[in-house]
C-alpha cells in the first residue's frame, strides 16, 4: 500500500484493535523477552506508539493481559516485564482462595501498610505488588457494595496478588516457635492475650491467607538460593549477533556485503515514502541510505567445567556421586547444546581428565577410571579449570565452573605440603575467576559443611551449595539451578 500510494500508509495492529478489551497470550512462557518488554511498553501508557522510517502512529491501547503460563520446567517462566504488571498469578490446578469472614474496617494506610510489609517478609521485590494488592482489595470492598476497607479484603488480596509471588517463608513461619515470654507479675494473663491478639490480627490474617497461595515450588527455590523470575531451559549459553546464521532479530540500515545480507521488502519499504520527490516515471529508486540487511542472533554452546576434588579428604562415597551427577549432566547434551569437561585434583597437582566433550562413552570411561586419595591442590584444580573456561569463552562458549570440594585445601600451587600457603593459594585462585566474570558454583561435598567451603565460594563470587546429604541426582539438581540458564 505504501509503494502504491508514494506515502506512508500505517495499520494498527492487535493492540490497538484490542483497546478496551482483553489480549490474550499463549504459551506466555516462550515470549522473546523483547516482545514482552514492547507490550509492556505499551500497559504502562496506555498508548501505542509507532515510529519508523519516516511514519508515525499513536493509538489508544488499554487492554487486560491474560498470559498463560504453559511451562513445565521450574525455570520456564514469562518475560518478567509482563508478569510484573499482571496482578493476578493463579493455578488452575487449584481451589479458589478460601473467603475470609473478617470484616473489621481496615484504613487504607493501615491497609497499605500492612500489605507492603507482608510482601517485604514474603520476599517481592516490586513495589507493584502491594499497590495490586491493594486495588484487588478495593475491588473486592466494591463489589460487595462497601465503602470501607475490611480485613476480609485484606486476607483475600493476600492470597490471589502476594502468595503467588512468595519467594521466601517470613521469619515467623521459617523459624521455630520460641516460647512466649511470661506475662508481668501485675497483668491479667488473659488481658495481656487479647490485647497482643488485637495488635496482630490483621497482620496475621493477612500472612495466614498468603501463606494458603504460596506457590508449590518455593520450598524448593528456598532451599536451592534466591529464585530468578526468567530464565531461559538449561543449555542455552550467550546471545551472539551474527550476520550468516541465527533466528531473524529485525534489520540496520546498513550496506550489503561481508555476509550481510540485504533485505529487500525493508530496503523498499524505507525508499517507498521518497518516490514522490524522486521522480514519478514509474521506477522504483532506490539510494544508499534506503538499504537494510538482516539482523540474525545465534546462542552459544555452553561448556561446564567440573572441577572434582579427589583427594583423600572427600570420601570414595561422595567421589562416586560427584561421578554420578557429571554422567546425568552429559547424557543432555545429545539433545542440547551442551557440552562437559572435567577437572580431577589430588595429590600434588591437577590434570584434565575430559577436555571439552558430548561424548557419553568417553566421559563414563574417564569418569570410572578416576582415582582417589592423596593431598587437596585446590589451588592448582581452580586454575586448572579457569583456563579451561577461558579457552572454552575464547572460542565462543559460554563457560560455567562447577567445582565439588570440601574446601579444605592442604597443597600448595608450587606442590609444597602447606596448610596455610595452599589456603592463600586457593584463595588467590578463586578470586581470579571471580575477576574472569566467569559464572560458577561450589558443591561443598564435605559429611558436615565447614567455613572454607563458603569462604572459596565468597572469593568466586559463586552460588553455595552445602549438600551433605545427597545423591547424585541432588546434585545434578543443585547444579541445573546455579548453571547458567
Amino acid at each position: 500500500a505504501t509503494l502504491s500510494a508514494g506515502r506512508p500508509v500505517t495499520r494498527t495492529g492487535i493492540l490497538a484493535e484490542a483497546h478496551g478489551g482483553a489480549v490474550v497470550l499463549p504459551m506466555g512462557e516462550r515470549v522473546d523477552d523483547g516482545v514482552g518488554a514492547r507490550i509492556a511498553a505499551v500497559m504502562d501508557t496506555g498508548e501505542l506508539v509507532t515510529e519508523r522510517d519516516g511514519a508515525a502512529l499513536r493509538r489508544p491501547a488499554r487492554f487486560v493481559l491474560m498470559v498463560h503460563d504453559e511451562g513445565v520446567e521450574p525455570d520456564e517462566r514469562p518475560p518478567v516485564a509482563l508478569a510484573e504488571r499482571t496482578a493476578f498469578w493463579i493455578d488452575c490446578d487449584r481451589a479458589d482462595p478460601p473467603g475470609q469472614d473478617d470484616e473489621t474496617a481496615v484504613e487504607d494506610t493501615e491497609a497499605l501498610t500492612t500489605l507492603a510489609g507482608l510482601s517485604l517478609a514474603l520476599g517481592i521485590d516490586s513495589a507493584r505488588a502491594p499497590l495490586f494488592a491493594l486495588r484487588a482489595a478495593r475491588a473486592r470492598a466494591v463489589d460487595q457494595m462497601r465503602d470501607c476497607l475490611t480485613r476480609g479484603d485484606l486476607a483475600f488480596a493476600a492470597a490471589m496478588v502476594l502468595g503467588p509471588r512468595a519467594t521466601r517463608l517470613p521469619p515467623s513461619a521459617a523459624e521455630p516457635d520460641a516460647p512466649e515470654p511470661p506475662p508481668p507479675p501485675d497483668s491479667d494473663p488473659g488481658e495481656s492475650e487479647e490485647q497482643t491478639s488485637e495488635l496482630s490480627a490483621p497482620e496475621d490474617l493477612v500472612l495466614e491467607a498468603a501463606m494458603a497461595t504460596l506457590p508449590r515450588d518455593v520450598l524448593a527455590a528456598i532451599a536451592s538460593g534466591p529464585t530468578r523470575r526468567r530464565a531461559q531451559s538449561h543449555g542455552k549459553g550467550e546471545r551472539n549477533t551474527s550476520a550468516r546464521r541465527g533466528r531473524p532479530r529485525g534489520t540496520l540500515a546498513a550496506l550489503p556485503g561481508g555476509g550481510r545480507r540485504l533485505s529487500v521488502i525493508d530496503t523498499l519499504r524505507a525508499a517507498a515514502p521518497w518516490q514522490a520527490l524522486r521522480g514519478r516515471d514509474g521506477a522504483i529508486r532506490i539510494r544508499r541510505d534506503d538499504l537494510r540487511v538482516r539482523r540474525l542472533e545465534s546462542r552459544a554452546e555452553v561448556l561446564t567445567v567440573f572441577a572434582v576434588d579427589a583427594s583423600g579428604s572427600s570420601a570414595l562415597a561422595r567421589l562416586a556421586e560427584a561421578k554420578g551427577a557429571v554422567e546425568r549432566l552429559l547424557a543432555e547434551a545429545y539433545v542440547k547444546r551442551a557440552h562437559v569437561a572435567l577437572v580431577a585434583f589430588r595429590g600434588t597437582g591437577a590434570e584434565v581428565l575430559l577436555p571439552p566433550t558430548r561424548s557419553l562413552a568417553r566421559a563414563r570411561r574417564q569418569l570410572g577410571d578416576l582415582p582417589g586419595g592423596g593431598g587437596t591442590p585446590l589451588a592448582a584444580g581452580l586454575q586448572s579449570a579457569l583456563d579451561l573456561a577461558l579457552a572454552a569463552q575464547a572460542r565462543g562458549r559460554t563457560p560455567f565452573i562447577v567445582v565439588l570440594t570440601d574446601g579444605r585445601a592442604n597443597i600448595a600451587a608450587d606442590g609444597r605440603a602447606a596448610r596455610g600457603a595452599a589456603q592463600a593459594d586457593a584463595m588467590a585462585a578463586a578470586r581470579g575467576i571471580a575477576l574472569s566474570g566467569i559464572g560458577a558454583a561450589l558443591i561443598d561435598i564435605s559429611p558436615r559443611p565447614r567455613p572454607e567451603g563458603a569462604e572459596i565460594a565468597k572469593a568466586m563470587r559463586a552460588r553455595y551449595l552445602p549438600l551433605p546429604q545427597a545423591g547424585s541426582a541432588a546434585m545434578e539438581a543443585a547444579i541445573r539451578q546455579a548453571a547458567p540458564k
